[in-house]
């Protein structure tokens, strides 16, 4: 079950500050920020306003190789469809990539083994352009 929050100044300053940094990133990226910019939140409010944010189907969450939880604006929920990631290791620019042949996939696997309403996550780490060339 969802437990929205209601919306806060400091839900709407976590949004946009995730929202204008274009990426994936951490917690403590965007308490940094937002700190930077003059507000006054917790680092318990920005996980907090993260993970409300995750569950409203708004921001995506992945694990970096390292273990660390990052978070990319995605949109709103209404305009939303099933997609994975391409993630620059070291600046964290990121594309949307759809995986037609990982969905296959999962579905085959799932009804070979007699599952159903199965969930996944592909994300795939490496180095954009830029940063290869530098």
């Amino acid at each position: 079950m969802t437990t929205r929050q209601r919306a806060t100044k400091q839900g709407a300053a976590v949004r946009e500050a995730l929202r204008d940094a274009g990426g994936f990133r951490s917690a403590q990226d965007v308490y940094s920020r937002l700190r930077i910019d003059g507000g006054s939140v917790g680092l318990s409010t920005v996980y907090r306003h993260l993970q409300s944010l995750v569950d409203d189907g708004v921001v995506d969450v992945i694990h970096t190789p390292d273990g660390e939880a990052t978070y990319r604006y995605c949109g709103d929920s209404s305009d939303q469809h099933h997609h994975h990631h391409l993630v620059c290791r070291r600046c964290g620019r990121t594309e949307e990539i759809e995986g037609r042949a990982v969905e296959r996939w999962a579905g085959e696997v799932a009804r070979e083994h007699g599952y159903a309403a199965v969930d996944h996550t592909v994300e795939l780490f490496g180095l954009c352009p830029a940063c290869a060339a530098s």
